[in-house]
């Protein structure tokens, strides 16, 4: 009798489980098809599973921490895209919800050799590169995002662009239902593997090449050693995170308006919600 009872249970259970997901499934899929419909979508592409997978965590790891990689070249807009999903899913400061890792405060202190160079000028005609895996301790990061699906909090580093200095004493992160982190190689074979969510920011090189030059003026870098940076900024993207476009879930526009983010966040989450 108890086996029979429980064979029921879990018939019944799977049910309405399948019915969950089979109703998430086909609400995503007409916000993808308004999407679609916009001169300039959010989503450029989304692998044929994705939807199904999204679809099934929601509903049956409810209570294990959802890990979402979101990578992209320099100034694509991986950090905006971040920034509004959070502003659209969350509209209180209740902990538990989110938390955020950037790849950028996992750079290595490279301050020395800062100033035995004494400018970055100097520094970029020795051949050095911020822009490979190599300058970021992508360890240290893996371990972060492992301890926060298991629910322990961690310190992240914080990184100073403009003197180079590490700091290990960063900020306090907290385990919560959905764990986002950005950066240039957080999708590197070293790191991906983690991921639940695999996410590709795509933006023109010359938007790109526009935004990056705005931005190294905040950083200290201008004239020549902008140039350098940014001439290997372009070899190393070839190299090291453009492929990544192969292997993402989905592919995310970088020229949407954070409007426009927030707003079709907004709509996912408020489906979810309803359904859920």
């Amino acid at each position: 009798m108890e086996t029979f009872k429980l064979t029921n249970y879990n018939f019944y259970t799977n049910r309405v489980e399948m019915e969950l997901i089979s109703n998430i499934v086909d609400s995503l899929k007409e916000i993808l098809e308004d999407d679609k419909k916009q001169e300039q979508p959010l989503f450029l592409k989304v692998a044929d599973d994705f939807i199904l997978n999204i679809a099934r965590k929601v509903v049956q790891e409810k209570k294990k921490t959802f890990l979402i990689g979101i990578t992209g070249e320099s100034a694509s807009g991986k950090t905006v895209f971040v920034d509004n999903t959070i502003h659209a899913v969350v509209r209180d400061k209740k902990e538990g919800i989110y938390t955020v890792i950037r790849q950028d405060d996992y750079y290595k202190d490279t301050s020395k050799e800062l100033q035995e160079a004494g400018s970055y000028d100097a520094l970029f005609k020795t051949g050095f590169s911020f822009d490979t895996p190599d300058v970021i301790n992508l360890q240290l990061m893996k371990e972060h995002l492992i301890a926060l699906k298991n629910l322990e909090t961690i310190v992240s580093p914080r990184y100073d662009f403009v003197t180079c200095v590490s700091n290990p004493d960063g900020d306090v992160k907290k385990p919560a239902k959905v764990v986002l982190t950005e950066g240039l190689y957080v999708l590197n074979e070293e790191v991906r593997d983690i991921m639940d969510v695999k996410v590709y920011v795509f933006t023109p090189l010359d938007v790109i090449k526009e935004r990056w030059y705005k931005r190294a003026v905040s950083r200290g870098k201008t004239g020549e050693a902008a140039d350098l940076q940014f001439k290997d900024v372009n070899e190393t993207a070839q190299k090291y995170i453009r492929p990544n476009y192969l292997i993402a879930d989905c592919i995310i526009n970088g020229m949407v308006s954070e409007e426009y983010i927030k707003n079709i966040t907004d709509r996912i989450m408020q489906k979810l919600a309803e359904i859920c």
